[in-house]
């Protein structure tokens, strides 16, 4: 295992919770909407498929869920600074519609590329996630997509490459690091045009299991400058 996991003293990558949804109506700005940003822990194993996990689904599978996005990973580490950002916000498990509510493993330490064992699934992480508004539908907050992007604590999506049964408490297995070295927080940044490096822009391009959709969308925005 790279010992970019081990900088911040926590040995173990795991699932501390499992998260799941089925979308449902809520009111936003006066207008109702379907969303699966709703996800409750659940106890013991659920299938982990190429599309979704069992029990869980999307809404609106143009933006969300599908084959890059099989599976949302959120630090436990960030539940503590929206804590400071949001006093007397209730944060549970799942709260930012993740799917696996990890330990050990940021945007920082992870990688666009690599490859993972959970449970009885192997994954390969895809991108970074770019809030929607249902977000701040969840929040009842309408800063809550821009504060969250703002931040760099976007968690990340998954690919599923074999599927398997997954569970909280489950270790997470670093199987293949990608060669790339492309972090999730080097993608944001790279979109979000703070980071300017073309050597970097040209890694990120390269690596196979980032989705095309989210290339273009780098080449936009550096091009838009």
């Amino acid at each position: 295992m790279s010992n970019r996991f081990h900088h911040s003293g926590i040995r173990t990558l795991k699932i501390i919770s499992l998260n799941v949804g089925r979308p449902r109506e809520a009111v936003w700005m006066g207008k109702t909407v379907i969303t699966g940003i709703f996800k409750e822990p659940v106890d013991g194993p659920r299938m982990l498929r190429t599309m979704n996990i069992e029990g869980d689904a999307q809404a609106d599978l143009s933006v969300h869920g599908g084959r890059h996005k099989a599976a949302y990973a959120y630090p436990s580490e960030h539940y503590d600074w929206w804590r400071a950002e949001l006093p007397g916000v209730a944060l549970p498990r799942g709260m930012f519609g993740e799917n696996f509510t990890t330990e050990g493993m940021t945007e920082e330490t992870v990688c666009a590329g690599d490859r993972f064992r959970i449970g009885g699934a192997t994954v390969i992480v895809t991108q970074p996630r770019m809030p929607c508004y249902k977000l701040g539908l969840k929040f009842a907050r309408n800063d809550m997509a821009a504060r969250f992007l703002r931040s760099g604590r976007t968690g990340f999506y998954m690919a599923v490459e074999e599927e398997g049964p997954v569970a909280p408490g489950d270790t997470v297995e670093l199987l293949a690091a990608d060669e790339a070295r492309v972090t999730i927080a080097d993608l944001v940044r790279l979109y979000r045009g703070e980071e300017t490096d073309d050597g970097l822009l040209r890694r990120a391009l390269g690596v196979a299991a980032i989705p095309e959709r989210w290339k273009n969308s780098l080449l936009e925005e550096l091009q838009g400058e």
